[in-house]
């Protein structure tokens, strides 16, 4: 048997200003949005198209009130635009107990939910793929 992943649920209160904005901070594209739960891929054609799990938030009566037991890591070009973008759009730093030789950056999205930016590679480990 073989099982392949689809995508990833994130629990939210308003799952359509949570699916834009993790569209917008992406560069994904919505393509299921409903009352109840939004869907984002990856932008059509790109790399990531076809192959990235979807993105799904459902609608949930509670909002988040612990640390997430799953989050995203977010590897980018550049670190620290990245992270200046990603403040602008609204997301928030975040002290989960990283120190400060720590190579990512914890935030939060609107909602709460923690994920990281992570350094960006650097030409030799590109090179390695």
């Amino acid at each position: 048997m073989a099982l392949n992943w689809q995508c990833i649920i994130i629990d939210c209160e308003d799952p359509s200003t949570l699916g834009a904005w993790w569209a917008e901070l992406l560069g994904w594209r919505i393509t299921h949005d409903t009352e109840k739960e939004v869907v984002l891929e990856p932008a059509e054609g790109s790399p990531q198209d076809g192959v990235s799990p979807d993105i799904l938030f459902i609608k949930v009566p509670e909002g988040k009130n612990v640390k997430n037991r799953i989050h995203l890591d977010l590897r980018p070009d550049d670190q620290a635009a990245e992270v200046a973008r990603a403040e602008a759009l609204g997301a928030k730093r975040s002290d989960v107990g990283q120190d400060d030789t720590s190579s990512w950056v914890v935030m939060t999205d609107p909602a709460g939910n923690e994920f990281c930016i992570l350094r960006a590679f650097t030409p030799e480990e590109l090179a390695s793929f």
